[in-house]
């Protein structure tokens, strides 16, 4: 039996849920994914999958041995890197995870020029606002925005974004620009729930950082749909610079409360191969290092114009 084929054929099943799809991903037909998998599990003599009519999940020693599989998968790709040398064409499959406007707005275009330089590249994104452990969800970069937690993973700092306060010009015009933090307890005000964010607002006072809670009576659970809520009036809301960038220089949002702006949040890249990163990790690492650092000193120059009532 070629064990290396089965073990692919086991982590396509573990990430795709099912036969057929994995058969799909790796051009095999179900029977034949059928026949791969009972094949390791006579040779195991273990069961690796539990199979009914409705759902497809690993068993506890098949997850360990998808487990112990990606491992020795990425093993087997990184020598392969190696054989070819630094130079040589960038192969394989790269899972990058970001937040979703940011992997959107700042990331994607990125990954789409670095495929166009390299033809025998995968990319596989994950946008979502939460956290993502690298390890847990098989990512092997991850563009993160915000203070990050003691881990084991390597940083590399590319920038910083802002929080801004913003509402639409209409918005201010009808109700009034706010002076001071403790002025939004008379404003209305949206939250956003991603990543946390939502009754907690960040701001600064004589080179402290402090919160302020508001008190919305509108929550949303993605960024975007904030932001499209404060475009169209409704109320207040706290964003970072790279979300609300287009709409600050379109006129459509305003920024207020400008003097007592929190700290930049930083931006950083990471990924989770060490001292043994494979060159396609890190040829792609090196590629959104240049490409972010470029976006995101742009995005610091730019100046905001005070809101102002006519």
């Amino acid at each position: 039996m070629d064990t290396l084929r089965a073990m692919q054929v086991i982590v396509a099943i573990a990430e795709q849920g099912g036969f057929a799809t994995a058969g799909r991903q790796l051009g095999l037909s179900a029977p034949a994914i059928t026949r791969i998998v009972t094949d390791l599990e006579t040779q195991l003599n273990v069961k690796l999958v539990a199979r009914t009519t409705r759902s497809v999940r690993l068993t506890e020693a098949g997850q360990r041995y998808v487990d112990d599989a990606r491992r020795i998968l990425a093993a087997v790709d990184d020598a392969g890197d190696a054989a070819r040398g630094i130079h040589g064409e960038l192969r394989g499959r790269v899972n990058v995870t970001a937040s979703v406007l940011f992997g959107r707005l700042f990331v994607s275009d990125l990954l789409v020029a670095f495929l166009r330089l390299h033809p025998g590249m995968e990319i596989a994104t994950l946008y979502v606002d939460r956290v993502v452990q690298l390890s847990d969800e098989n990512q092997d970069i991850a563009v993160r925005v915000g203070a990050l937690a003691d881990s084991s993973l390597r940083a590399v700092r590319v920038g910083a974004v802002r929080r801004i306060v913003c509402g639409a010009p209409s918005y201010l015009e009808a109700h009034g620009i706010p002076q001071r933090p403790e002025d939004l307890d008379a404003h209305e005000t949206i939250g956003i729930t991603a990543l946390g964010a939502g009754l907690n607002w960040q701001f600064r006072r004589g080179g402290e950082a402090f919160t302020k809670r508001v008190r919305p009576r509108f929550f949303v659970n993605a960024h975007e749909s904030g932001i499209t809520a404060a475009e169209a009036g409704f109320g207040l809301t706290q964003a970072c610079s790279d979300q609300i960038a287009h709409q600050l220089r379109a006129g459509s949002l305003k920024a207020i409360l400008t003097d007592w702006e929190a700290p930049p949040l930083p931006v950083h890249i990471l990924h989770r191969e060490g001292d043994r990163i494979s060159a396609r990790v890190r040829g792609l690492v090196d590629h959104l290092i240049v490409g972010l650092r470029a976006k995101l000193e742009i995005l610091a120059r730019y100046e905001l114009e005070p809101a102002t009532v006519t």
